[in-house]
């Protein structure tokens, strides 16, 4: 095994000289996590993006291939992520008339949410000192990866971090929207996909399509106007205040 794992380093470099090493490493990351995430009874605490973000970290870590190399492989994947953003329109779509009888509340809830989100995460980070390169990368960890890495271009942050944050956030708020919404009784699929999507982006947007078809659409819903609104917003507002 390791004799092998040393050949593979050897032709590493050749490899990442084109899209195809990194291509196949997700692949083969995210099939093994969707596995595993059914054979363990799909926790919600441990989404197959968790596991597969592990199982790559593990392969490049096992193959000698920094996070730069394989990231210039992989980033046709991340352009990828714009399209499949914008496919979500078809829930929404189809659960039009369910949204458009909640659209008061939704247009009240979504740029509160948004900010809170936003201040929380600034306000903890900027109280243990962080510095303003994590502040900036802070900043849009509730929204999703297309319109946050945008944002994170524009206020100077570090793509790592954010990738990062957007995982954690993504997770956390599947966890504890999904325990929040038993303990309180809640069972209206409207309000627990719209949750979702506000807190947990992409990630909560996949739990809400698990609950069911109108839990993701007001899930897709949230995302979206979470993103839109920060987008617009958040850059202007930080540079007016001269927070970073």
């Amino acid at each position: 095994m390791t004799d092998l794992i040393a050949r593979f380093q050897q032709l590493a470099p050749q490899l990442l000289s084109t899209p195809a090493l990194s291509v196949l490493m997700t692949l083969i990351a995210y099939f093994v996590g969707v596995s595993l995430f059914r054979k363990l009874k799909q926790p919600v605490w441990c989404p197959p993006v968790l596991i597969a973000a592990v199982l790559l970290a593990i392969m490049l870590s096992l193959l000698s291939i920094s996070f730069e190399e394989y990231r210039t492989g992989a980033n046709w994947l991340s352009f990828l992520l714009g399209p499949a953003t914008v496919a979500l329109g078809v829930p929404l779509y189809q659960q039009f008339h369910h949204i458009r009888a909640m659209w008061r509340p939704i247009l009240a809830t979504v740029p509160l949410a948004a900010t809170v989100a936003v201040l929380y995460a600034l306000v903890i980070a900027w109280a243990l000192g962080a510095s303003t390169e994590v502040l900036a990368s802070l900043a849009p960890k509730s929204v999703t990866a297309p319109i946050a890495i945008g944002i994170n271009q524009q206020i100077g942050g570090s793509v790592s971090l954010l990738m990062g944050s957007l995982l954690v956030t993504g997770v956390v708020a599947s966890l504890f929207v999904d325990w929040l919404s038993r303990w309180l009784n809640i069972s209206d699929d409207r309000l627990i996909g719209l949750t979702l999507g506000i807190n947990g982006h992409a990630i909560g947007t996949v739990r809400a399509f698990e609950i069911s078809a109108t839990a993701g659409a007001f899930s897709s819903l949230g995302m979206g106007l979470t993103g839109v609104f920060t987008a617009l917003l958040l850059p202007f507002a930080l540079d007016t205040l001269n927070v970073l």
